[in-house]
């Protein structure tokens, strides 16, 4: 992989701000509707008609936690070409009534977990909230994004002299030893004016609210080259944000080219915004239809299709180099991750590898093998639950990482603008499906 290591940097650099304007779900998906407006896509609705024209780019989100953005490149497309990403991550969502009164001297907040999360590292770290509300204006109810942006919050630690044992092994009770820390006696009955003052509203007009702990460290580039970063989210927004890149550099003049990312991955992906839902095929269906092309070659163009799974996969760690497999064995830095399963955890099998591989060839990257042991049970993904919608050859991969699942996670400096060239490489392919598992691969002017 020949890649300038300014060019790196500087991808890395980039990550880390939209990791930083990332908190929740919602800030991601806005996030990345800025990137698409600066860059000149036109917003739909769903409840609306869609009007689309040769050449055009749109974008839509639902739920205002997922998002599919697409180009088209005019009626006579061969094919979808697909990349997926989670905008979601572990963390601890505020309940409803949180304030909770502690020995008359304490206000802490009541939380739920989200997700399956390291519990240990979210102690000890200044934490705030992220997320949105329901605010009523009048005879309407509107949504409107908020960040805390200061530091709110902590969950301490009980000091060891009071548990011994600690170090042997704690099972952590989210009801019990999770709930942060807000203020002294004084600060009753202050927190959703709080919340309500950094979003500009009144917080009688609040109605609903979903809201969640984040971890307010910076995101930081170290080591002793400089070869490491680490942030919050980068399971799995560092997949998201690659592919966006390639995405807005990519294109071929038959395919659609389409970026998706979805919500609820964390917890089984099955709800309306989900890679479950039919948001991804509703999508595909309604460019098929807006283009005046038949059932019978939105068909068609599926089985021409290819999408591509991205998920964030697991590093050998160097503390625990047993926990790997022995033959499949991803670093930091070593390129992008093709992800397997015998049991179809992930969807991946031998001719959606080769795809890959020829793609990452085509882009002059570096790709690498991760299978679970075989005593191990491993996570699974979004790609197969998409699949049950929209069914194409799909691949799933995602970059090398450590501490999956920490509010702050580590990655290597080179892998994320190694997956920007593989995404730009996808976008600028189409593929051709001849039957009998016979595929080629076709660059963009060959």
């Amino acid at each position: 992989m020949n890649i300038d290591r300014e060019d790196c940097l500087s991808t890395a650099k980039e990550l880390i701000g939209f990791l930083e304007k990332s908190p929740t779900c919602f800030h991601a998906v806005k996030s990345i509707a800025d990137c698409l407006e600066e860059a000149g896509f036109t917003q739909l609705h769903e409840g609306e008609k869609w009007e689309l024209t040769e050449g055009g780019s749109y974008y839509v989100t639902r739920n205002g936690s997922s998002i599919v953005s697409f180009k088209v490149p005019g009626k006579a497309f061969s094919g979808f070409q697909i990349m997926a990403s989670h905008s979601d991550s572990p963390s601890f969502k505020i309940k409803e009534n949180p304030e909770m009164e502690a020995e008359n001297h304490y206000v802490k907040l009541n939380v739920e977990k989200y997700g399956g999360m390291l519990c240990a590292p979210w102690f000890d770290r200044p934490l705030s909230v992220a997320g949105r509300l329901a605010v009523k204006e009048g005879n309407r109810i509107a949504t409107k994004l908020v960040k805390v942006d200061r530091d709110l919050l902590m969950i301490p630690n009980l000091a060891i002299h009071f548990n011994r044992e600690v170090n042997e092994g704690y099972q952590y009770n989210a009801q019990i030893d999770m709930l942060p820390l807000y203020g002294g006696a004084d600060a009753k009955g202050t927190f959703m004016e709080t919340v309500a003052e950094s979003a500009g509203v009144k917080k009688e007009d609040i109605l609903g609210h979903d809201l969640y702990l984040y971890n307010r460290v910076p995101g930081s580039i170290w080591g002793a080259g400089g070869e490491f970063l680490s942030c919050g989210h980068l399971d799995d927004l560092q997949c998201a944000f690659s592919t966006l890149k390639g995405f807005l550099e990519g294109g071929h003049p038959e395919c659609v080219s389409v970026h998706a990312v979805f919500d609820n991955e964390e917890i089984g992906s099955l709800t309306k915004q989900g890679a479950d839902s039919t948001f991804l095929e509703d999508v595909l269906r309604r460019i098929n239809s807006a283009m005046g092309r038949s059932e019978e070659e939105y068909w068609t163009a599926v089985a021409a299709s290819f999408m591509i799974s991205g998920d964030n996969g697991h590093a050998v760690h160097p503390n625990y180099a047993d926990k790997t497999d022995p033959t499949s064995r991803p670093y930091l830095n070593g390129g992008i991750v093709i992800k397997h399963s015998a049991n179809q955890k992930y969807t991946t099998d031998g001719v959606s590898a080769a795809l890959w591989k020829q793609l990452s060839e085509n882009a002059n990257v570096l790709y690498q093998t991760f299978l679970n042991r075989a005593d191990m049970i491993g996570g699974s993904t979004l790609g197969n639950l998409s699949g049950n919608q929209v069914a194409v050859c799909c691949v799933d991969i995602g970059l090398p990482q450590l501490a999956m699942h920490s509010p702050y996670e580590t990655a290597g400096v080179k892998d994320t603008e190694a997956l920007v060239r593989a995404a730009k490489a996808l976008f600028e392919s189409s593929v051709e499906e001849s039957g009998y598992g016979s595929y080629r691969l076709i660059k963009s002017g060959c």
